[in-house]
């Protein structure tokens, strides 16, 4: 008998969204980030948070800078939240699940801010120095990120794993 791990799933995914809104009401309102502009708050030498209002998808492409465009992304992202929560459901191994769980919750995080605000609140700036490695981001970036790399691994590690044992 395959155990069912969706609930995990949905709980992961649900812990992500508080966590997230959570998180985006501190900075919004309690630390009054937006009006700190771009001094932000350093918290460590390699870590600031800073405000930036995303109107855009991953690293700023189709930036939307209309009522339609706005609706269009939320749709599209809409559309990806749904396809990952079917593949959550159909899913039987458990660290899949869990990704999914991540990345779903990552999606239905940043979906409520681009649906009541009309754009993505980002502040996580993470730099050595001058240099970025990443755009500012926010913790439902980070678990989709984090997802999609756990999905990624597994596919390519249990896919090696496999083929050693058919040998």
């Amino acid at each position: 008998m395959t155990r069912n791990y969706r609930p995990l799933g949905l709980i992961v995914a649900a812990i992500v969204v508080i966590l997230d809104q959570l998180v985006k009401y501190i900075v919004t309102v309690p630390l009054a980030l937006k009006s700190r502009a771009e001094v932000g708050i350093e918290l460590l030498p390699i870590f600031r948070l800073r405000w930036l209002e995303n109107r855009g998808v991953s690293m700023g492409f189709f930036h939307a800078d209309t009522e339609t465009a706005r609706w269009v992304l939320v749709a599209m992202t809409a559309a990806i939240a749904i396809f990952v929560g079917i593949w959550m459901w159909r899913e039987k191994a458990r660290d899949d699940v869990l990704a999914l769980g991540l990345v779903l919750g990552g999606a239905i995080g940043n979906i409520i801010d681009r649906s009541r605000l009309g754009f993505v609140i980002d502040y996580a700036d993470l730099h050595i120095g001058e240099w970025r490695p990443f755009l500012i981001f926010n913790l439902a970036d980070a678990a989709i990120t984090i997802g999609v790399l756990i999905l990624l691994a597994r596919a390519l590690l249990l896919r090696e794993k496999d083929a050693k044992t058919e040998s």
